[in-house]
């Protein structure tokens, strides 16, 4: 039996901790807190723990000389831009496919002539290398942990790196909204908003213009400035993603499992430095906000 005493002294030492990292029951996603510049323990959304972990692997890949440039790293659409800038920096490929680690396997598969460093999705999961080929939060978990021992060791907080990161390739921030539509009228609501999306397509969003609307469904990439279309080559899946002028990207997605509809959101601007980031993050929540009131979710 534990004693309360114990149990409390358990508890103290948790929020002592340096870092503290939960998996889901069948361990394939993994959430991490670490601490901020407040020194509280602050949960990274799965977008920044990817963030994280790639920039991680990338650097000992580099450290090691074994960046060739037949390297690649892998989200999916729905997932921050940013793991792009990401690979341009480094000098690797950057993948992406729709969303189920599934896809990413299959580029593995696919692509033998290229190696895969890792990669990952906003919803908690990552994939270490390719010999597990599916998100999972025990290799997930020991990455976490070198990464904030190598931190630690140099004196730093893990959170540093992040805010390093988004000095060097600019601060993204996503969020997403998910609208429950329960029964045989939410499936048919559903349907609808995205029947009418594609209908009634988007021309501005936030009073910010819309350049290009991606349809997975037609397959096709729509340039609503010069006009020009060029085709997606992907499987077909019934997702709408508006790009606005101003870099932002707002994603329409039916889920497959649950009587939802998800809308995915990403903005950023450039973070001059490190200084900056609260000032700037809270810009960025602010555009989020006035985002969602204008598409009235």
């Amino acid at each position: 039996m534990v004693s309360n005493a114990s149990f409390d002294k358990d508890f103290d030492e948790v929020w002592d901790a340096m870092y503290v990292i939960a998996t889901d029951p069948d361990c394939d996603r993994l959430g991490v807190a670490i601490r901020n510049y407040k020194n509280e323990l602050q949960l990274l959304n799965g977008n920044q723990t990817m963030l994280l972990m790639t920039d991680f692997l990338l650097k000992q890949w580099e450290s090691q000389g074994k960046i060739t440039g037949k390297e690649f790293i892998a989200s999916t659409i729905v997932s921050t831009p940013m793991l792009g800038k990401m690979a341009l920096h480094y000098g690797v490929e950057s993948k992406t496919v729709l969303t189920g680690f599934k896809w990413i396997a299959k580029l593995i598969k696919d692509n033998p002539e290229l190696s895969f460093i890792g990669g990952g999705e906003e919803s908690f999961g990552y994939m270490v290398g390719d010999f597990v080929r599916d998100k999972d939060a025990v290799t997930s978990t020991l990455l976490a942990v070198e990464i904030v021992a190598q931190a630690k060791q140099r004196d730093i907080l893990a959170y540093q790196q992040l805010i390093k990161l988004y000095v060097k390739h600019g601060l993204y921030k996503e969020h997403l909204v998910s609208l429950t539509k329960k029964g045989m009228d939410g499936a048919e609501e559903i349907s609808q908003m995205m029947k009418n999306a594609r209908k009634f397509p988007l021309t501005d969003i936030n009073g910010i213009k819309v350049v290009r609307v991606d349809d997975y469904k037609l397959s096709d990439s729509k340039n609503l400035v010069s006009g020009s279309e060029s085709p997606i080559d992907l499987p077909k899946s019934n997702v709408l993603v508006y790009h606005t002028e101003d870099g932002s990207q707002i994603a329409l997605r039916p889920s497959g499992t649950e009587p939802k509809i998800k809308f995915y959101m990403s903005v950023n601007c450039p973070l001059p430095s490190a200084s900056k980031f609260e000032e700037i993050s809270e810009q960025l929540d602010k555009k989020i906000i006035n985002i969602v009131e204008d598409l009235k979710l």
